[in-house]
């Protein structure tokens, strides 16, 4: 079997080089990119691609990210690798999976569409997303590549359990997790809850009840997604009026916009923040609040 050579986007240079220190097989892909004047990206592939498996990672954390992303890979193709494997560590515009009024954009769709639209290698195209806000996104891409939805589970568990062991009960933002972060739960084998919300409006929720007894009880929340941290916060502190005893937070995807780690700690109620490295927007934030946990070996496993 050919040996995989690793390639990113500027902005997933960092998980890469975590990938290249996972498995001694993996080649360094090294790409030259630079901006003409006028901003246009100028790309070249440096190594031999000809007959080789080759890895791209990169998010589609913006419109330029996605076409560097794009952009990349049909070079990849035209220079000959036998297969190609996306690996797009957070999807963006998943929570535009569908519309609800009329006119918008299904982002996450298009998006889908774009991708699938990379020239074909000989050995196929696949692309991998890790923990996706909807279920449904795979099926937006076509026939021209394979898209592998990978489970964030075991890092979430483990760093849950290094909390407090099993001595706490696993809880959600809202209803709408609920099902995943029972499974999580019942996996662990402990208790797990969540909060009914009501939208007031665009931006803001107002918690109604909790499903489950939190009282003395230390608390985990998982969220998939962390934005701005209005709902976390909103949450957690439904869980600490019930009677939580400690209340810490794990996120897959922590984008962290509008200063949301410092409003996370600033609320007092919250004693951990506990993030994967799937965006980089983690990388900025410098504080031992925050703790960030590498999902280059499950993304290794895979490849």
């Amino acid at each position: 079997m050919n040996n995989k050579l690793i390639f990113s986007t500027r902005s997933y240079d960092y998980l890469k080089q975590d990938l290249l220190k996972q498995n001694t097989s993996f080649i360094n892909g090294e790409v030259v990119c630079t901006k003409f004047p006028d901003g246009e990206l100028y790309q070249q592939i440096v190594p031999e691609v000809e007959g080789k498996d080759a890895v791209l990672v990169g998010g589609t954390i913006s419109d330029e990210d996605t076409l560097e992303l794009f952009d990349l890979a049909c070079g990849l193709v035209k220079e000959g690798v036998i297969s190609l494997t996306l690996v797009i560590p957070f999807m963006a515009y998943s929570t535009m999976e569908r519309a609800v009024k009329h006119g918008e954009v299904v982002k996450a769709k298009t998006r889908a569409i774009l991708l699938s639209a990379i020239p074909h290698a000989p050995m196929g195209n696949k692309v991998v997303l890790l923990d996706l806000h909807s279920e449904g996104i795979p099926h937006y891409f076509s026939e021209n590549i394979r898209p592998v939805h990978l489970y964030c589970k075991k890092i979430v568990m483990e760093a849950a359990m290094a909390l407090y062991g099993k001595d706490f009960v696993l809880c959600s933002t809202d209803a709408g997790r609920a099902k995943w972060v029972e499974s999580l739960a019942n996996d662990m084998g402990i208790n797990a809850a969540f909060v009914f919300k009501r939208r007031i409006s665009g931006d803001e929720t107002k918690v109604t009840s909790i499903s489950a007894d939190v009282k003395g009880k230390n608390v985990v929340i998982y969220d998939d997604m962390i934005r701005t941290g209005g709902s976390l916060i909103s949450a957690a502190r439904s869980y600490h009026e019930a009677g939580a005893k400690e209340i810490s937070v794990i996120t897959t995807h922590g984008l962290f916009t509008n200063n949301a780690v410092e409003k996370i700690k600033q609320s007092g109620i919250i004693k951990q923040l506990i993030s994967t490295n799937t965006h980089p927007n983690v990388l900025k934030i410098q504080d031992k609040f925050l703790k960030v946990e590498s999902v280059a070996e499950l993304i290794a496993e895979h490849l």
